[in-house]
Parts: C-alpha cells; structure tokens; sequence
C-alpha cells in the first residue's frame, strides 16, 4: 500500500525540494539554505568553541564547513530518553576546481578540474556549467560564491572524430578530457577569483585577500518536474540533496514537545568516504551528542552512553530504482520503483547498517503515515555501495537504519525521481523524530 498524497501537497512539497536544489550548487550553499530555514524556525547557532547553555525545548544548529548539524532539546534528559537522529550528507559527485585553475591549451583558456567522488563521466560533457563554492580570505572568514550565468563547458568530440564511439563505448581520461572550455584565449578572460568576487557585489575584497577556496562545477539548468503527468523530478544532487530537504523539513515541522532529543546531522564528504574533519567518520557528531547529553542538570558521567543506548539513528540516502531498460541489474524480489514510496536498503556485509530492530522502527513509522515501505538489497553478484549508516554506526554504537527514496541516474550529472516519493519521506521521518 502507498498512500496517496493530495496532488498540491505532492507538488508543494516536490517545487520547494527543487528550490532547496537550484540554491544549493556547492555543500556551503547547502548548508547556507539549511541554516536560512532553521533560522526562520527559530533555530540559533552555536559555537564549537564557546560554552553552550541550554534548557529543554532549545532549537539550536551547529555549521562546521560543508557540514551542520541541528537540534530541539528534549523535555527530558538524553540519558534518560535517547536520541532520534536523522543523517545524510550534503555533497555530491562533480568537478572540483584545482588550486592553479587556469591554463592556455591551443588558443583556448581552460579550468583545471578535480574529479570529485564517483562521477558517470559522460554526463558532464556538453552541459551549460558554472561554478560555486567559498572563498577564504585573510582575516579568517568565509564567502559564498556563484556564478549566476553559463561559465564553462566540456565540449565532446564529434562523431566524424570518433566514429567508432557508439559501438564501442565512451572512454574519457579524466586528465585529458574534461577540462572544461572558459574563453578563448587571445580574448583574455578575467582570472575566476576577480570574477566571482564581482558577482559576489563586494568591492572592499580584492583577489589578493583570497588565501583559498573550495570550488566545484554545477549545471545552470533549473530543476524541472516533468513526465506525461508531471510524475517526474529532474534535477542535479537529486543524492542526496532530496534527502537533506526531507530531514530539514521534518525537523521543522517537529513542533509538538516531546521527551527525546531530536536531531538532524548532514555531512559533507560522505562521496568520498568521510574522511575528514567534517565527514561522518569525524568526532562532529559524538562531540555534539556528548554535549546536548551533559547539558542536563546533574547530568551523570556516563550520561553520553545511557543516552545512545535509548537512540535510534536514520541513514537517509537516495536508493536504486529499478531501470526499466536494465531491470536485470536488480534483484528480481527487490526492485523499488519510483512514485511508490520510501526504501528500506539491506546488505548482511554491513555496506548498510540496517539491522532488525531499525527496520522494524521505520516500518512502524511507515504505516503509522499509511504507507508501505519498499526493500532493496544488491544482486549477489554485484557490489553494494555504501553510505554514512555503517559509519555513523560504528563509531557511535547507535541502532541505525539505512533508508532512501528511490530514483534514476544516480550520480549523472542530471538525475531523476518521482514527485510522489518527496512528502511522504518528509512525513515518515517526522513521525520518526517525534
């Protein structure tokens, strides 16, 4: 069973997830417009390196770099009623730009690209393109960026230069082919720095206040809903920016007072495995749990362990679809489909955390909204990819669930899912947090 939303609360909820998208070309912007929807909840920021004081019911967020993490305060102490986390991570594959960005080729100038996480290469050639990211300037603080208009392209190679391409196959050396075209040469583009600082509007910060930046590739093209009955979602970072939009909207629609502690973790790295300071296989989310737990008055030792006992973690991250051009690429008993509703995704090699009991929290969860969840597990003779469950869980000893909405083209640069999975994904996980 699938509860069917009403069509304007479907389509509501599936615009305002394209807008959430369309103002989130980098994970800063992510977490930019994460942090403006928190906000006008009544959210406050706090600062790792200050004292935090909180009472139950605070709403408070916490930002480090492409990562934030937000919170409501339960009426009880954590110790005594646990946590409801929600985690997903706010990158996706794309071309990151090089420290040394420019360079001349044959009379062209051209970007030096980064291929950043597991990238289906071909998508990005001859797409309207531009950059965003954040600016780190000499006295510390940070800037968002964007280029509004088309910037660059990675032009293909004509058919009469490769005849053989369609028989045999794309190949692309991800050094030689995919520096994207800037201008010509002889025509002497303004260097990027200089550029983006004149979109920005600020005349006070000069290219040389500069000292860094974090800067990655996206298509201009809008998200669109699409389809014979406007059915479909099209759209970039469809993963896992659909499931960063659901989390936030939950947790924003999560008024009601409740015992536990809610809170909603989105990660930056998660495509490249999580190593770093802002990943999930960091101490940002233990250091803030510990922290929320021993907030409590008299809040004993060992209040960070009795309160992840009592906790319950949901991995949201996008899930496989069925193709309907290589539906054998599925298990024949597990092959989600889109516009029916969220996915369950099981792997006994742990490559998902989902285990019994977390299953079970979200099926409930389910059908408390009217809906049945789907399952995917992998062939057995294909690998599984991963996601932020198993690490999350590892390193926090937190039950976890691993869950997604179904979709297509996962990590092309253009993806797609279905407008009627986007409510009902926000609906649960809210049931879930309160």
């Amino acid at each position: 069973m699938h509860s069917q939303e009403a069509p304007d609360v479907a389509r509501d909820a599936a615009r305002d997830l394209l807008s959430f998208i369309d103002r989130s070309p980098s994970p800063y912007h992510a977490v930019g417009e994460v942090v403006s929807r928190l906000q006008a909840g009544g959210f406050r920021a706090f600062d790792e390196r200050d004292g935090w004081e909180m009472a139950p019911g605070t709403r408070g967020y916490v930002v480090r770099g492409g990562s934030v993490i937000a919170f409501v305060l339960g009426m009880h102490p954590p110790a005594q009623t646990g946590f409801r986390l929600i985690g997903a991570h706010t990158d996706s594959p794309n071309l990151r730009v090089k420290p040394a960005a420019r360079f001349d080729n044959v009379g062209y100038a051209q970007l030096s690209v980064e291929v950043y996480g597991g990238v289906l290469l071909g998508t990005w050639l001859d797409r309207d393109l531009s950059i965003a990211g954040r600016l780190v300037l000499a006295d510390g603080s940070e800037m968002l960026v964007r280029l509004p208009e088309a910037t660059c392209r990675v032009p293909s190679l004509a058919i009469h230069l490769n005849r053989e391409v369609n028989k045999e196959g794309l190949t692309l050396n991800t050094q030689q082919h995919l520096a994207p075209v800037l201008g010509l040469e002889h025509e002497n583009p303004p260097e990027l720095i200089e550029r983006l600082l004149a979109a920005r509007g600020v005349s006070d910060v000069r290219p040389e206040d500069v000292l860094g930046f974090d800067l990655c590739l996206f298509d201009v093209t809008p998200g669109a809903i699409g389809g014979a009955n406007g059915e479909f979602l099209f759209s970039a970072r469809l993963d896992n920016l659909a499931s960063c939009h659901a989390a936030t909207a939950a947790l924003l629609r999560a008024t009601r007072p409740v015992e536990h502690t809610r809170v909603v973790a989105l990660y930056d790295h998660e495509e490249v495995g999580s190593q770093s300071a802002t990943g999930a296989r960091s101490a940002f989310l233990e250091q803030v749990l510990e922290r929320l737990a021993l907030a409590a008055p008299d809040a004993p030792r060992d209040a960070k362990a009795r309160a992840f006992a009592r906790s319950l973690l949901v991995s949201a991250d996008m899930a496989h679809a069925v193709h309907p051009n290589y539906a054998d690429k599925h298990d024949k008993q597990h092959r989600p489909l889109l516009g029916k509703g969220p996915v369950i995704k099981f792997n006994v090699n742990q490559s998902y955390a989902t285990e019994a009991s977390g299953a079970a929290a979200f099926v409930a969860a389910c059908r408390a909204e009217g809906l049945s969840p789907q399952r995917f597990v992998s062939r057995n003779d294909m690998p599984c990819g991963s996601t932020i469950g198993p690490i999350s869980a590892a390193r926090l000893g937190i039950r976890t669930v691993d869950v997604g909405n179904p979709m297509l083209s996962m990590h092309s640069c253009r993806e797609m899912a279905a407008v009627a999975d986007v409510e009902p994904m926000i609906r649960v996980l809210g049931r879930l947090l309160d």
